[in-house]
């Protein structure tokens, strides 16, 4: 298993933009696909986006889709999440996550989690 720690968080007016980074322990980093999930209070936690272990390929929700960018760094053993025009509606406690193999949106499949990092977005 692979162990996350997720920074980066902090309080943001709208419109603003942060970078979380997901720093991973732990050998084969890029055999794992990396995904960002978001939990605000009240809420399931809910998928945000995903890169394969290569980078190669991407998905995003559609609620993030065009203002959010994942990407990775397997030499560092991190991957990021760029966060631009922020909304209020974005808040909630980011969470990385990191699992083999297939592509996937369902949290479930994941078995690695980080603490989560908190993003709060003012209006």
């Amino acid at each position: 298993q692979v162990q996350l720690v997720e920074s980066g968080g902090g309080l943001v007016q709208a419109g603003g933009s942060l970078r979380l980074s997901c720093a991973a322990s732990g050998r084969s980093f890029s055999s794992y696909n990396m995904g960002w999930f978001r939990q605000a209070p009240g809420n399931e936690r809910e998928f945000v986006s995903i890169i394969s272990g290569s980078g190669g390929r991407t998905d995003y929700a559609d609620s993030v889709k065009g203002r959010f960018t994942i990407s990775r760094d397997n030499a560092k053993n991190t991957a990021y999440l760029q966060m631009n025009s922020l909304k209020p509606e974005d808040t909630a406690v980011y969470y990385c996550a990191a699992k083999l193999w297939t592509i996937t949106r369902d949290l479930s499949q994941f078995r690695s989690w980080g603490q989560g990092t908190q993003v709060t977005v003012s209006s």
